[in-house]
Protein backbone atom coordinates (compact mmCIF):
# COMPACT_ATOMS: atom_id res chain seq x y z
CA UNK A 1 0.00 0.00 0.00
CA UNK A 2 1.25 3.42 -0.53
CA UNK A 3 2.27 5.95 2.25
CA UNK A 4 0.01 8.61 2.90
CA UNK A 5 2.28 11.98 2.76
CA UNK A 6 -0.95 14.29 3.87
CA UNK A 7 -3.29 13.50 6.59
CA UNK A 8 -6.32 16.38 6.91
CA UNK A 9 -9.92 16.66 7.23
CA UNK A 10 -12.23 19.58 6.04
CA UNK A 11 -16.23 18.90 7.05
CA UNK A 12 -18.31 19.42 3.77
CA UNK A 13 -22.54 19.79 4.30
CA UNK A 14 -24.59 21.17 7.41
CA UNK A 15 -24.84 17.79 9.01
CA UNK A 16 -22.80 18.43 12.48
CA UNK A 17 -19.85 16.15 12.69
CA UNK A 18 -18.58 15.21 15.60
CA UNK A 19 -15.63 12.80 14.74
CA UNK A 20 -14.44 11.71 11.70
CA UNK A 21 -11.96 8.91 11.21
CA UNK A 22 -9.33 9.71 8.10
CA UNK A 23 -9.90 6.20 5.81
CA UNK A 24 -5.83 5.29 5.44
CA UNK A 25 -3.58 3.71 8.08
CA UNK A 26 -0.41 3.76 6.50
CA UNK A 27 1.51 6.52 7.40
CA UNK A 28 5.19 7.60 7.68
CA UNK A 29 7.50 9.69 9.74
CA UNK A 30 7.58 12.39 6.93
CA UNK A 31 3.41 12.38 6.80
CA UNK A 32 1.89 15.84 7.37
CA UNK A 33 -1.14 16.11 9.70
CA UNK A 34 -2.46 19.44 9.33
CA UNK A 35 -5.49 20.33 11.92
CA UNK A 36 -7.67 23.12 11.19
CA UNK A 37 -9.20 25.52 13.47
CA UNK A 38 -11.70 24.14 16.27
CA UNK A 39 -10.32 20.29 15.67
CA UNK A 40 -8.10 18.41 17.41
CA UNK A 41 -6.69 14.80 16.14
CA UNK A 42 -5.88 11.96 18.05
CA UNK A 43 -3.82 8.96 16.77
CA UNK A 44 -4.42 5.79 18.13
CA UNK A 45 -1.92 2.72 17.46
CA UNK A 46 -1.96 -0.83 18.70
CA UNK A 47 -4.93 -0.13 20.66
CA UNK A 48 -3.35 2.86 22.83
CA UNK A 49 -2.85 6.37 21.94
CA UNK A 50 -0.01 7.30 20.88
CA UNK A 51 -0.38 11.10 20.21
CA UNK A 52 -2.85 14.53 20.53
CA UNK A 53 -2.59 17.44 18.33
CA UNK A 54 -3.70 20.82 18.04
CA UNK A 55 -4.58 23.28 15.31
CA UNK A 56 -1.52 23.39 13.32
CA UNK A 57 0.66 21.85 10.51
CA UNK A 58 2.75 18.47 11.92
CA UNK A 59 5.19 16.04 11.41
CA UNK A 60 4.32 12.35 12.41
CA UNK A 61 8.52 12.21 13.55
CA UNK A 62 9.79 10.44 16.41
CA UNK A 63 9.85 13.90 17.72
CA UNK A 64 6.72 14.29 17.64
CA UNK A 65 5.32 10.80 18.79
CA UNK A 66 8.26 9.31 21.00
CA UNK A 67 6.14 6.04 21.23
CA UNK A 68 6.92 5.20 17.63
CA UNK A 69 10.28 3.87 18.98
CA UNK A 70 9.32 1.27 21.20
CA UNK A 71 5.76 0.22 19.16
CA UNK A 72 7.87 -0.33 16.33
CA UNK A 73 11.41 0.18 17.02
CA UNK A 74 11.81 3.13 14.17
CA UNK A 75 15.19 4.73 14.85
CA UNK A 76 15.61 8.64 14.68
CA UNK A 77 16.11 10.11 10.83
CA UNK A 78 14.83 8.28 8.03
CA UNK A 79 11.18 7.79 6.30
CA UNK A 80 9.75 5.05 8.28
CA UNK A 81 6.43 3.56 7.47
CA UNK A 82 3.85 3.05 10.70
CA UNK A 83 0.09 1.93 10.84
CA UNK A 84 -2.34 4.45 12.89
CA UNK A 85 -6.04 5.74 13.06
CA UNK A 86 -6.26 9.26 12.61
CA UNK A 87 -9.38 10.90 14.39
CA UNK A 88 -10.20 14.29 14.11
CA UNK A 89 -12.28 15.51 16.59
CA UNK A 90 -14.77 19.13 16.07
CA UNK A 91 -14.96 20.97 19.17
CA UNK A 92 -16.70 23.92 17.93
CA UNK A 93 -19.43 24.98 20.05
CA UNK A 94 -23.06 23.40 18.81
CA UNK A 95 -26.41 24.79 19.91
CA UNK A 96 -28.78 23.42 17.93
CA UNK A 97 -29.81 20.16 19.15
CA UNK A 98 -33.85 19.60 19.47
CA UNK A 99 -34.70 17.44 22.00
CA UNK A 100 -38.55 16.34 23.21
CA UNK A 101 -40.11 13.76 25.93
CA UNK A 102 -43.97 12.81 25.97
CA UNK A 103 -45.49 10.46 28.21
CA UNK A 104 -44.47 12.38 31.41
CA UNK A 105 -47.11 12.50 34.45
CA UNK A 106 -46.77 15.07 36.72
CA UNK A 107 -48.84 15.77 39.80
CA UNK A 108 -50.69 18.76 39.58
CA UNK A 109 -51.25 20.92 43.31
CA UNK A 110 -53.96 22.93 41.54
CA UNK A 111 -55.95 20.03 39.66
CA UNK A 112 -55.41 17.44 41.98
CA UNK A 113 -54.55 15.23 39.81
CA UNK A 114 -52.27 13.34 37.55
CA UNK A 115 -51.68 15.35 33.69
CA UNK A 116 -49.62 13.71 31.53
CA UNK A 117 -47.51 15.96 30.09
CA UNK A 118 -44.83 16.75 27.34
CA UNK A 119 -42.03 18.97 26.71
CA UNK A 120 -39.66 20.46 24.32
CA UNK A 121 -36.68 22.64 24.25
CA UNK A 122 -32.57 22.55 22.49
CA UNK A 123 -29.78 22.56 23.95
CA UNK A 124 -25.70 22.39 22.68
CA UNK A 125 -22.45 20.40 23.51
CA UNK A 126 -19.14 20.75 22.95
CA UNK A 127 -16.15 18.11 22.91
CA UNK A 128 -14.25 19.11 26.09
CA UNK A 129 -11.61 15.78 26.23
CA UNK A 130 -11.45 14.26 22.42
CA UNK A 131 -9.75 11.22 23.90
CA UNK A 132 -12.61 10.58 26.65
CA UNK A 133 -15.17 10.89 23.71
CA UNK A 134 -13.71 8.86 21.15
CA UNK A 135 -13.28 6.02 23.57
CA UNK A 136 -16.36 6.38 25.90
CA UNK A 137 -19.11 7.90 22.77
CA UNK A 138 -17.48 6.97 19.08
CA UNK A 139 -16.68 3.87 19.23
CA UNK A 140 -15.89 1.78 16.04
CA UNK A 141 -17.47 3.88 14.17
CA UNK A 142 -16.01 5.92 11.00
CA UNK A 143 -17.86 9.04 12.02
CA UNK A 144 -19.94 10.07 14.72
CA UNK A 145 -23.02 13.16 14.15
CA UNK A 146 -25.62 14.89 16.21
CA UNK A 147 -28.10 12.76 15.75
CA UNK A 148 -25.43 9.77 16.25
CA UNK A 149 -25.42 11.48 19.50
CA UNK A 150 -29.16 12.42 19.88
CA UNK A 151 -29.98 8.55 19.12
CA UNK A 152 -27.69 7.10 21.45
CA UNK A 153 -28.57 9.10 24.58
CA UNK A 154 -31.72 9.45 24.16
CA UNK A 155 -33.26 6.76 26.87
CA UNK A 156 -30.70 7.84 29.61
CA UNK A 157 -31.49 11.64 28.61
CA UNK A 158 -35.16 11.27 28.62
CA UNK A 159 -35.05 9.62 31.87
CA UNK A 160 -33.02 11.82 33.80
CA UNK A 161 -35.41 15.03 31.91
CA UNK A 162 -38.70 13.16 33.09
CA UNK A 163 -37.56 12.68 36.35
CA UNK A 164 -35.92 16.24 37.16
CA UNK A 165 -39.10 18.17 35.92
CA UNK A 166 -41.36 15.57 37.96
CA UNK A 167 -39.54 16.26 41.05
CA UNK A 168 -39.06 20.38 40.87
CA UNK A 169 -43.17 20.28 39.90
CA UNK A 170 -43.60 18.50 43.17
CA UNK A 171 -41.14 20.37 45.43
CA UNK A 172 -41.95 23.47 44.68
CA UNK A 173 -45.57 22.96 44.03
CA UNK A 174 -46.06 24.39 40.63
CA UNK A 175 -49.26 23.68 38.64
CA UNK A 176 -49.42 23.06 35.12
CA UNK A 177 -51.20 26.94 34.83
CA UNK A 178 -47.88 28.64 35.88
CA UNK A 179 -45.17 26.49 34.50
CA UNK A 180 -44.46 28.79 31.57
CA UNK A 181 -44.12 31.55 33.82
CA UNK A 182 -41.06 29.16 35.25
CA UNK A 183 -39.72 27.46 32.35
CA UNK A 184 -36.31 29.88 32.72
CA UNK A 185 -35.56 28.60 36.09
CA UNK A 186 -36.65 25.01 35.23
CA UNK A 187 -34.22 24.81 32.34
CA UNK A 188 -30.97 26.46 34.57
CA UNK A 189 -31.99 23.52 37.22
CA UNK A 190 -32.24 21.15 34.69
CA UNK A 191 -28.80 22.13 33.13
CA UNK A 192 -27.06 21.61 36.43
CA UNK A 193 -28.42 18.62 37.05
CA UNK A 194 -27.22 16.99 33.16
CA UNK A 195 -24.04 18.55 33.68
CA UNK A 196 -22.25 15.72 34.98
CA UNK A 197 -24.15 13.44 32.83
CA UNK A 198 -22.69 14.92 29.28
CA UNK A 199 -18.98 15.55 31.40
CA UNK A 200 -18.48 11.65 31.58
CA UNK A 201 -18.74 11.57 28.11
CA UNK A 202 -16.31 13.77 27.24
CA UNK A 203 -18.47 16.33 26.41
CA UNK A 204 -19.76 19.87 27.86
CA UNK A 205 -23.53 20.86 28.22
CA UNK A 206 -22.88 24.62 27.31
CA UNK A 207 -26.64 25.67 27.14
CA UNK A 208 -30.18 23.93 28.13
CA UNK A 209 -33.27 25.72 27.20
CA UNK A 210 -36.82 24.08 28.01
CA UNK A 211 -39.21 26.39 24.96
CA UNK A 212 -42.81 24.57 26.21
CA UNK A 213 -44.40 22.15 28.58
CA UNK A 214 -48.04 21.39 27.51
CA UNK A 215 -50.43 18.34 27.86
CA UNK A 216 -50.07 15.67 26.03
CA UNK A 217 -51.74 15.05 23.11
CA UNK A 218 -50.52 11.90 21.38
CA UNK A 219 -52.71 9.55 23.55
CA UNK A 220 -56.32 9.47 24.41
CA UNK A 221 -56.25 10.39 28.18
CA UNK A 222 -54.15 13.27 26.93
CA UNK A 223 -56.80 14.44 24.54
CA UNK A 224 -59.38 14.73 27.18
CA UNK A 225 -57.55 16.31 29.68
CA UNK A 226 -56.80 18.74 26.98
CA UNK A 227 -60.39 19.22 26.16
CA UNK A 228 -61.30 19.20 29.98
CA UNK A 229 -59.09 22.37 30.37
CA UNK A 230 -59.51 24.20 27.73
CA UNK A 231 -63.98 23.82 29.14
CA UNK A 232 -62.88 25.47 32.11
CA UNK A 233 -60.98 27.98 30.41
CA UNK A 234 -64.18 28.70 28.24
CA UNK A 235 -66.56 28.49 31.08
CA UNK A 236 -64.21 30.38 33.62
CA UNK A 237 -64.51 33.38 30.57
CA UNK A 238 -68.05 33.04 30.03
CA UNK A 239 -69.05 32.73 33.68
CA UNK A 240 -71.68 29.65 32.97
CA UNK A 241 -71.35 26.48 35.26
CA UNK A 242 -70.64 22.73 34.26
CA UNK A 243 -74.24 22.09 34.92
CA UNK A 244 -75.82 24.84 32.92
CA UNK A 245 -74.00 23.55 30.18
CA UNK A 246 -75.04 19.54 30.24
CA UNK A 247 -78.70 21.08 30.49
CA UNK A 248 -77.96 23.51 27.36
CA UNK A 249 -76.64 20.97 25.35
CA UNK A 250 -79.43 18.18 26.40
CA UNK A 251 -81.74 20.83 25.05
CA UNK A 252 -80.29 21.38 22.23
CA UNK A 253 -80.63 18.07 21.04
CA UNK A 254 -84.00 17.12 22.28
CA UNK A 255 -85.05 20.63 20.31
CA UNK A 256 -82.87 18.84 17.57
CA UNK A 257 -84.57 15.53 17.68
CA UNK A 258 -88.04 17.47 18.18
CA UNK A 259 -87.28 19.38 14.52
CA UNK A 260 -86.19 16.32 12.75
CA UNK A 261 -90.08 14.48 13.87
CA UNK A 262 -87.79 12.15 16.46
CA UNK A 263 -88.41 13.83 19.57
CA UNK A 264 -92.16 13.76 19.40
CA UNK A 265 -94.30 15.94 21.59
CA UNK A 266 -92.61 15.44 25.12
CA UNK A 267 -89.34 15.74 23.80
CA UNK A 268 -89.96 18.96 22.97
CA UNK A 269 -91.78 20.25 25.94
CA UNK A 270 -89.49 18.53 28.17
CA UNK A 271 -86.65 20.58 25.97
CA UNK A 272 -88.51 23.90 26.35
CA UNK A 273 -89.44 23.64 30.15
CA UNK A 274 -85.30 23.19 30.81
CA UNK A 275 -84.61 26.10 28.20
CA UNK A 276 -86.98 27.62 30.89
CA UNK A 277 -85.87 26.50 34.17
CA UNK A 278 -82.34 27.73 32.94
CA UNK A 279 -83.64 31.32 32.83
CA UNK A 280 -84.93 30.86 36.56
CA UNK A 281 -88.34 32.24 35.22
CA UNK A 282 -90.09 28.75 36.14
CA UNK A 283 -92.26 28.63 33.10
CA UNK A 284 -92.19 26.35 29.60
CA UNK A 285 -89.70 28.62 27.58
CA UNK A 286 -89.72 31.43 30.60
CA UNK A 287 -86.49 32.56 29.55
CA UNK A 288 -82.65 31.82 28.33
CA UNK A 289 -79.68 30.41 30.09
CA UNK A 290 -78.16 33.36 32.45
CA UNK A 291 -74.11 33.19 33.28
CA UNK A 292 -73.36 33.09 36.39
CA UNK A 293 -72.32 36.82 36.85
CA UNK A 294 -75.72 37.91 35.61
CA UNK A 295 -77.64 39.83 38.32
CA UNK A 296 -80.94 38.60 40.29
CA UNK A 297 -84.51 38.96 39.00
CA UNK A 298 -85.72 40.37 42.46
CA UNK A 299 -89.59 38.42 43.02
CA UNK A 300 -90.25 40.33 46.58
CA UNK A 301 -90.01 43.80 47.85
CA UNK A 302 -88.69 45.54 50.83
CA UNK A 303 -86.64 48.77 51.69
CA UNK A 304 -84.99 48.86 48.49
CA UNK A 305 -87.85 49.98 45.86
CA UNK A 306 -87.40 46.48 44.95
CA UNK A 307 -91.14 45.59 44.14
CA UNK A 308 -93.64 43.29 42.06
CA UNK A 309 -96.09 46.01 41.48
CA UNK A 310 -99.16 43.87 41.52
CA UNK A 311 -101.35 46.14 43.31
CA UNK A 312 -98.49 46.41 45.80
CA UNK A 313 -99.25 43.05 47.85
CA UNK A 314 -95.79 42.54 50.03
CA UNK A 315 -93.60 39.35 50.13
CA UNK A 316 -90.72 38.54 51.96
CA UNK A 317 -87.35 39.55 50.76
CA UNK A 318 -85.11 37.21 48.32
CA UNK A 319 -81.59 38.37 49.19
CA UNK A 320 -78.97 37.47 46.02
CA UNK A 321 -75.95 38.71 45.36
CA UNK A 322 -75.63 41.67 42.84
CA UNK A 323 -72.63 43.04 41.38
CA UNK A 324 -71.52 46.56 42.21
CA UNK A 325 -71.74 49.15 39.18
CA UNK A 326 -68.56 50.65 40.19
CA UNK A 327 -66.07 48.27 41.45
CA UNK A 328 -67.84 45.32 39.49
CA UNK A 329 -67.33 43.25 43.40
CA UNK A 330 -70.46 41.48 44.64
CA UNK A 331 -72.89 42.19 47.54
CA UNK A 332 -76.11 41.14 49.07
CA UNK A 333 -79.11 42.99 48.06
CA UNK A 334 -80.03 44.07 51.21
CA UNK A 335 -76.88 46.35 51.35
CA UNK A 336 -77.66 49.73 50.60
CA UNK A 337 -73.83 50.68 49.99
CA UNK A 338 -71.22 48.56 48.63
CA UNK A 339 -69.20 47.41 51.20
CA UNK A 340 -66.00 47.01 48.83
CA UNK A 341 -66.07 50.97 47.51
CA UNK A 342 -69.02 52.43 49.54
CA UNK A 343 -70.81 52.86 45.97
CA UNK A 344 -74.88 53.68 46.80
CA UNK A 345 -76.91 51.02 45.27
CA UNK A 346 -79.04 51.92 42.67
CA UNK A 347 -81.29 48.81 41.93
CA UNK A 348 -83.48 48.40 38.93
CA UNK A 349 -87.42 48.23 39.84
CA UNK A 350 -87.22 44.85 37.75
CA UNK A 351 -84.24 43.00 37.54
CA UNK A 352 -82.51 44.45 41.06
CA UNK A 353 -79.33 44.97 38.73
CA UNK A 354 -77.27 47.71 40.77
CA UNK A 355 -76.78 50.91 37.97
CA UNK A 356 -74.74 54.00 37.94
CA UNK A 357 -76.82 56.81 39.88
CA UNK A 358 -76.61 58.45 36.61
CA UNK A 359 -78.04 55.88 34.28
CA UNK A 360 -81.17 56.31 32.77
CA UNK A 361 -81.34 52.69 31.36
CA UNK A 362 -80.87 49.47 33.35
CA UNK A 363 -77.85 47.88 32.26
CA UNK A 364 -79.03 44.64 32.08
CA UNK A 365 -82.47 44.74 30.85
CA UNK A 366 -83.14 47.91 29.62
CA UNK A 367 -85.61 49.11 31.89
CA UNK A 368 -86.04 53.21 32.23
CA UNK A 369 -84.27 54.74 35.47
CA UNK A 370 -86.22 57.63 36.59
CA UNK A 371 -84.44 59.66 38.83
CA UNK A 372 -86.67 61.33 42.44
CA UNK A 373 -85.80 62.91 45.00
CA UNK A 374 -89.37 62.57 46.39
CA UNK A 375 -90.55 59.95 49.11
CA UNK A 376 -93.36 58.21 50.35
CA UNK A 377 -95.28 60.68 52.92
CA UNK A 378 -96.10 57.01 54.95
CA UNK A 379 -93.21 54.98 54.79
CA UNK A 380 -90.38 57.47 53.65
CA UNK A 381 -89.53 55.13 50.63
CA UNK A 382 -88.06 56.48 47.08
CA UNK A 383 -91.31 57.66 44.84
CA UNK A 384 -90.40 57.42 41.03
CA UNK A 385 -91.53 60.44 39.27
CA UNK A 386 -95.19 60.69 39.15
CA UNK A 387 -95.96 58.02 40.85
CA UNK A 388 -99.75 57.97 42.54
CA UNK A 389 -99.22 55.33 45.09
CA UNK A 390 -96.01 54.18 47.39
CA UNK A 391 -94.75 50.92 45.58
CA UNK A 392 -93.74 50.15 49.45
CA UNK A 393 -96.55 50.32 51.33
CA UNK A 394 -99.78 51.08 48.71
CA UNK A 395 -101.11 54.43 49.87
CA UNK A 396 -101.47 57.04 47.96
CA UNK A 397 -99.61 59.95 47.54
CA UNK A 398 -101.09 62.13 45.20
CA UNK A 399 -104.49 62.93 43.96
CA UNK A 400 -106.59 65.48 41.74
CA UNK A 401 -107.10 68.17 44.21
CA UNK A 402 -105.09 71.64 43.06
CA UNK A 403 -105.05 74.50 44.96
CA UNK A 404 -108.02 76.99 44.13
CA UNK A 405 -105.69 80.03 44.64
CA UNK A 406 -102.21 79.06 42.98
CA UNK A 407 -103.15 75.54 41.23
CA UNK A 408 -100.40 74.02 42.90
CA UNK A 409 -101.21 70.09 43.10
CA UNK A 410 -102.31 68.89 46.88
CA UNK A 411 -100.90 65.61 48.25
CA UNK A 412 -104.43 63.37 50.12
CA UNK A 413 -103.40 64.32 53.40
CA UNK A 414 -103.29 67.99 54.00
CA UNK A 415 -105.53 70.30 54.49
CA UNK A 416 -103.44 73.77 53.46
CA UNK A 417 -101.64 74.42 49.88
CA UNK A 418 -97.31 73.87 50.51
CA UNK A 419 -96.97 76.50 48.07
CA UNK A 420 -99.35 79.56 49.54
CA UNK A 421 -101.19 78.48 52.97
CA UNK A 422 -104.87 78.76 51.06
CA UNK A 423 -106.90 76.31 53.05
CA UNK A 424 -108.56 73.19 50.99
Amino acid sequence: MAIIDLVSWSPQGVKTIYAWRFPETNLSTFTQLIVQESQEAVLFSKGQVVGKFGPGKHTLNTENLPILRSLYGIPFGGKNPFTAEVWFVNKIQSFSIDWSVNQMAIHDPDYNTHLPITAAGRYGLKVNEAEKFLIKVVGTKNQFTQDDLSEQFFGEFATKTKSQIAQYVLKHRVGYKYLSAYLDELSGYLKNILNPFWDNLGLELLQFNITSIDIDKSTEEGRKVAEAIATQASMSITGHTWQQEQMFNTANNAIGGFGNGNGGLLGGLMAMNMMGGMGGQGGVGGGMMQPQYNQPTFQGQAGNANFQGQGGAQEQEQVKMVYCSNCAKKFPSTARFCPHCGDPYNPCPKCGTDNDLSAKRCVSCGTPLQQSNSTCPHCNAPLPEGATFCGNCGKQVQSSDSCSRCGTPLPPHVKFCPKCGNKR
